[in-house]
Formats: structure tokens, sequence, C-alpha cells
């Protein structure tokens, strides 16, 4: 899950608005909106995996808004736009991000276009932000869209990856930040965020430190629609960590996808290919939201 130049299409940039944001504690990051050419009828906002910078979503942007679709990408703290970088000094964890950066992003995509349907979603981690955000914000929205997602939980995954649950928290609290693009997991990321991420992982169970509010009660009370679209060889997402995920929503109604090498122009159905091809899955999630 690192923030790899090669994973973005070659393609003409178009024309896109650049939003600068500050949240409450003074971090600033862009917030990057592709409007449709016409009128949109449905607004996103799209939250990268864990070390992905906002501008390898461009593809996705761009294709969600050839489909009628008004996308806002979301800048992690810590990485590309933003003015934050992880460091003994600088930490930060899931409060930082579910109280303050993703509401702020939100509100921002709900002033810039204020009267059409309202969804969020993500990618890997950003999913489990975005759902998250789905329960706690007081916006009313219409629904949620997932990629690549799912809990981290241990038991959906490989023994191994319950070694690094242990491990990355406690590497980061030696450096001071996790070095992530050395071991090949995430950015360079906050030690912070890395303990949130594997206390969920250990447990099976969201919170964060600072955060009062009981996420896993929010969730059960999470009522909007939900479109999961899994690949099929992702072994970031596999379907047990999808379901796991989806089962703290039971309320929800949700759609299920997997999505296989030939709905996304042959490449690879794992957990970052198809972002350079997107065009089938912007197809998928427009026709979802137009039917809801």
């Amino acid at each position: 899950m690192t923030d790899h130049p090669e994973i973005t299409a070659t393609l003409e940039r178009p024309p896109c608005e650049v939003i600068g944001l500050h949240t409450a504690d003074g971090a600033f990051a862009d917030l990057v909106l592709h409007r449709p050419d016409g009128d949109a009828f449905a607004t996103l906002l799209w939250v990268p995996a864990l070390g992905v910078a906002a501008r390898h979503y461009e593809p996705l942007a761009v294709a969600l808004a050839a489909q009628g679709i008004a996308v806002a990408v979301h800048e992690w703290r810590g990485i590309g736009s933003s003015d934050r970088r992880a460091s003994r000094r600088a930490n930060w964890g899931y409060r930082e991000l579910l109280t303050d950066d993703l509401p702020t992003s939100l509100n921002a995509l709900r002033a810039a276009i204020p009267d059409v349907p309202l969804y969020v979603g993500g990618h890997s981690l950003g999913g489990q932000m975005a759902t998250l955000l789905a329960a706690t914000t007081p916006h009313p929205l219409a629904g949620l869209v997932l990629i690549g997602s799912g809990s981290p939980y241990w038991r959906c995954f490989k023994l191994w990856v319950g070694l690094a649950l242990v491990a990355a928290p406690l590497l980061a609290n030696l450096v001071g930040r996790l070095p992530g693009r050395r071991v090949g997991f995430g950015g360079n990321e906050a030690r912070g965020v890395i303990s949130d991420w594997a206390r969920t992982g250990r447990t099976g169970r969201y919170a964060g430190r600072g955060i009062d509010m009981d996420l896993e009660a929010a969730l059960r009370r999470q009522h909007r629609p939900v479109l999961a679209l899994r690949l099929r060889d992702d072994w970031f997402g596999p379907e047990a960590s999808l379901d796991f995920l989806l089962g703290k929503m039971p309320e929800a109604p949700r759609r299920v996808e997997v999505i296989a090498p030939e709905d996304i122009a042959g490449a690879p159905a794992d957990h970052f290919a198809w972002m350079k091809v997107p065009t089938d899955i912007a197809r998928r999630v427009a026709g979802w939201m137009r039917a809801h």
C-alpha cells in the first residue's frame, strides 16, 4: 500500500478545482474536485488507501465524472499536498482523521455542490474510514461505496498479518513513525494511525485514542446502502475481511460484486491495478447510484 507513481495512468489532466482546506488544528491539504461537463446527479467524497496520494485516483475521478458524478478526492494527512509529515514530533491518529480531516473535506464538498445526493467511499483503509464517516456524520448521506476494502481483523487473513499487527506499532514507536516505504506497507505513517489500525486488527473493533464516541455502536446504526466491489485476487481485501466489515452494519442494504480481470481490461484483479483502468468500475458505481 505504498504511494507508487507507477499506479497512475498516463493521461491528459482535465480541468479540476483545487480547494485548499485548513482543519481545526491548523493542518492544510488540498481537496481536488472533478465535476462532470453537465450537472452532477451525485457527489462522492473519495478516501484513498493508506499511503496513496490523492493524485493517483485521478483516473477514477475522471471516469466517474464522465458518468455524471462530481468527485472530491480527499488527501491523507501526512502525504501528497498535506503540509504535515509524520515524525517523532508530529503524530496523529484516527481521532484527527475521523473527527477533523474527513469532516472538513465532506463539508467542503457539500458547500461546493449543495443540492444533489451525497455519497462517501474509499479504497482499502480509505474504505474503512469512509464507513466510519458514514456512521458518524450528521450529513444525510445517500450511500457508501467500497472498493478493495474490509476490516483488518487478523482472523480474516493469513497468520503473518497477525504478526504484522504486533510488529508495525512496535517499529513505529521505535523509529517515531512507520517507515512504510521501506517495509512495503503504506507511506511514512504516524505512529498513532498505526497504533489505532493495529488495535482494530487485533480486536476486530473500531476505536481510536481520544475518540469518545462508540464507533461500533455507530456502525450498527449505519443504515445507508452500501456498494462493495471486491477484487477477485486481492489478498489485501479477501472476502472474509469484507464480510466482517459489512457485518458491522446490519441495518445497511448492501450489494457486493466481484471484479475480475475481464472487468478491468485484462489487468490483474488485485489491490492496485484497477486504478489504471477504472472505466467499468465507474459505470457500476454510477448505475448503482442511479438505482437508489
